[in-house]
């Protein structure tokens, strides 16, 4: 049986500056702290980096093709910040600008609709030097980029989004340390949610001042479908603290005005949470036109015991938890097929956020921003990749999201990640999440049968029996 999804809905492919653009030193750009990540040894996979990437700062014009003659009609990119602003203070660097402006007008030209999202992951290393995150002022620094940004591509793009997964920013960078800068801090990660979300309220603010009325400004998360792996209250119960973390720590203030009060319990061992000021909650409130939502997993969690220690979930290893407060909670593998990742396969997750949100912000739009699989793509004998299994993964979550939309959700858009394999930021090279295989060796482009079925969706809006 086919689903056809509803008029003008918008049918898309996303993507990240450092993990595609390369050119990491040309035309005033500055280090990152990716940069500087990518660079400490053992700190990426291979002892990769963004460096080259796969060279869409030179290619934007082949890559734009491609994404037309694939029938897209809308394109998710990011700003890096270093390549427009190097040291995060200060009047904007016009080259760096003068790419996205190129960017944008090249996307309009074939029809694509520009989504730009300002920050995702590549804080200035300038910045980093003077604290990152954990300090309140990186927040304003992010306001005057925003700005900046804004002033320049305001009458070229209309749909903005602010952050993307401010939780990897947060508890993956200063939590965990397996992302950028690396940190191991659970005070300081805990700090740094607070200061991305003013920095979304203060950037929105911004964007709301610099643009003209039309445009649309959103975020972009990665809030956690948690489960328990049993009924019992303490399985729930280690689902809730999850929750809050993965959750609540943002979509409460951004959307309430207000963090979880359990939130603040469950970590008032680690800290009293004193960097939260009088009206920062009134600014991080700000009134949003869609709501972007992320989404490849789901979490399935237990309260540890003395038998089953604790056991880490899915991003990276390290001997550090990016869940403070929750030391006590154990990660399980969710049940399905796995992808290259060993996430497990499962739609059902996405459905219940997307109703999630239906029902805790009603006539909030949503945005389906991120979604999709890594897999082993190989060429065969005759050039062509064949990927039958994103295939059914696409066709899984597509056809969850048509359910959503049945029963009630005001679901907008879907984007593809990725649409290029890329620099998948820890994994180096190793893990191809994109819909257009490449040869980083060559840099030539071939889309997959993957892209080929996602064209056909896009072109006709109507998804086929599986």
């Amino acid at each position: 049986m086919t689903a056809s999804f509803p008029p003008g809905f918008l049918w898309g492919a996303a993507t990240a500056a450092y993990q595609i653009e390369g050119a990491a030193q040309e035309d005033g750009r500055t280090r990152s702290i990716w940069d500087t990540f990518s660079h400490t040894p053992g700190k990426v996979a291979g002892g990769d980096t963004g460096d080259v990437a796969v060279d869409h700062y030179h290619r934007y014009r082949e890559d734009v093709r491609l994404m037309a003659e694939l029938g897209l009609g809308a394109y998710r990119f990011s700003v890096s910040w270093p390549r427009v602003q190097p040291t995060g203070r200060g009047p904007a660097v016009q080259r760096g600008l003068d790419f996205y402006r190129a960017l944008a007008d090249e996307l309009l030209a074939h029809g694509i609709t520009p989504l730009l999202t300002l920050y995702h992951w590549d804080l200035p290393q300038e910045l980093e030097a003077a604290g990152g995150w954990p300090e309140r002022d990186t927040a304003y620094r992010f306001a005057d980029y925003a700005r900046l940004v804004a002033d320049a591509l305001g009458d070229r793009v209309e749909m903005w989004s602010t952050l993307n997964e401010p939780w990897c920013s947060a508890f993956l960078g200063y939590g965990s340390g397996v992302h950028a800068p690396g940190r191991t801090d659970p005070v300081a990660a805990l700090r740094s949610a607070h200061h991305l979300n003013l920095a979304h309220g203060l950037g929105a603010q911004a964007l709301r001042g610099a643009l003209p009325a039309r445009a649309r400004v959103a975020v972009s998360l990665n809030p956690g479908a948690v489960r328990p792996l049993t009924p019992s209250a303490e399985d729930r119960d280690a689902a809730r603290r999850i929750d809050a973390l993965a959750t609540r720590i943002f979509t409460d203030p951004m959307l309430h005005g207000q963090y979880p009060a359990d939130l603040f319990e469950d970590t008032a061992h680690i800290t009293d949470w004193d960097f939260v000021r009088d009206f920062d909650l009134t600014i991080i409130k700000h009134p949003l036109d869609a709501l972007g939502i992320n989404y490849y997993t789901p979490t399935v969690v237990s309260a540890a015991t003395d038998s089953e220690p604790p056991r880490r979930d899915g991003h990276g290893a390290s001997e550090h938890s990016p869940w403070p407060g929750a030391d006590r909670v154990a990660f399980h593998q969710p049940p399905g097929d796995l992808t290259a990742m060993e996430w497990s396969v499962d739609p059902t997750g996405l459905y219940d956020l997307l109703m999630r949100f239906t029902r805790e912000v009603p006539r909030l739009p949503l945005l389906i921003t991120e979604n999709g699989a890594a897999y082993e793509d190989k060429p065969d004998a005759d050039g062509v990749v064949q990927d039958p299994e994103r295939i059914a993964y696409l066709h899984a979550h597509l056809s969850a999201a048509h359910r959503a939309i049945a029963d009630g959700a005001d679901l907008r858009g879907y984007f593809l990640w990725s649409f290029l394999d890329n620099f998948e930021w820890a994994y180096g090279y190793e893990k191809r999440f994109g819909a257009v295989h490449v040869d980083y060796a060559t840099q030539a482009r071939t889309p997959k049968s993957s892209a080929r079925w996602y064209a056909d969706v896009a072109r006709t809006g109507v998804l086929p029996p599986a």
